[in-house]
């Protein structure tokens, strides 16, 4: 058995820089306030909770004229603007938020998103 001088613990009688009590007795434990500060983000949007959004995956575009267009029939073929393996675009309404691919779910199709886009990266 390891004596006490082995394990790197922090000093609870002078916990200093390493954790251990503060002066009103509570636990102070490394990374407790990012923790709070999630929990009180949390409840700060609580009320957005229920807000309904709309999410469109986009395999790709095109761009017809309207005559091209009421001459589709069922097993026309339109051409996009993407390659087979290429990235699709996750919009939140109507605003691109992430990228990602095409999986299949049970027996429907789902999207497994790859790629978070931050503001400006739009590109």
């Amino acid at each position: 058995m390891a004596d006490s001088t082995d394990l790197d613990l922090p000093d609870l009688k002078n916990p200093g820089e390493s954790g251990g009590f503060d002066d009103a007795g509570a636990v102070d434990i490394p990374g407790q306030s990012l923790v709070d500060e999630a929990i009180r983000t949390a409840v700060d949007l609580a009320p957005v909770y229920d807000v309904p959004v709309n999410i469109s995956a986009v395999l790709g575009k095109t761009h017809i004229d309207v005559n091209s267009l009421l001459k589709l029939t069922s097993g026309s073929v339109l051409e996009l603007d993407r390659k087979v393996g290429e990235a699709i675009d996750i919009y939140v309404n109507n605003r691109l938020v992430a990228r990602g691919e095409v999986v299949v779910v049970d027996d429907r199709l789902g999207v497994t998103m790859t790629e978070i886009i931050k503001d400006g990266d739009s590109a």
